[in-house]
């Protein structure tokens, strides 16, 4: 049981710092949407999140023995699951930042990031809830 808890756990925590990863990437493509040669960058959150959890041992520990396997949380990715963006139209300037497209991207992932919070949340409260005796209430 405190296995699958704890791997429950690991693999939302991973999901968070990916969902923060991405955040911090799309806002870095609407703050630089006027800067001429700027490449807008996104994460293959589906592979990024694979690779992540694909390395698991049975304790809910990552290894990081692989170049393409995630740190730390708030660590680099894997540089195959960043992507470069392609431009709907061309510009003069060969910037390929689409300001609907990021701000489109940035209020899904915003929405799934708070789904991750509360789910985790809902989890640790659920378990709390667990291991309180019935007579302390």
């Amino acid at each position: 049981m405190l296995n699958r808890l704890t791997a429950n756990l690991n693999f939302q925590t991973e999901a968070l710092a990916l969902r923060s990863e991405r955040q911090r990437m799309l806002a870095s493509n609407i703050a630089n949407a006027d800067t001429p040669g700027y490449q807008a960058r996104d994460l293959d959150f589906s592979r990024a999140l694979r690779e992540a959890t694909s390395s698991s041992r049975g304790s809910g520990q990552l290894l990081t023995t692989q170049g393409g396997h995630m740190g730390p949380i708030g660590g680099g990715r894997s540089e195959a699951s960043k992507l470069y963006a392609v431009p709907a139209q061309t510009n003069l300037d060969n910037n390929t930042v689409d300001m609907d497209r990021e701000r489109a991207s940035f209020a899904d992932n915003s929405v799934k990031y708070e789904a991750t919070l509360r789910f985790i949340n809902s989890s640790v409260r659920t378990t709390l809830d667990a291991m309180k005796s019935p007579n302390a209430a």
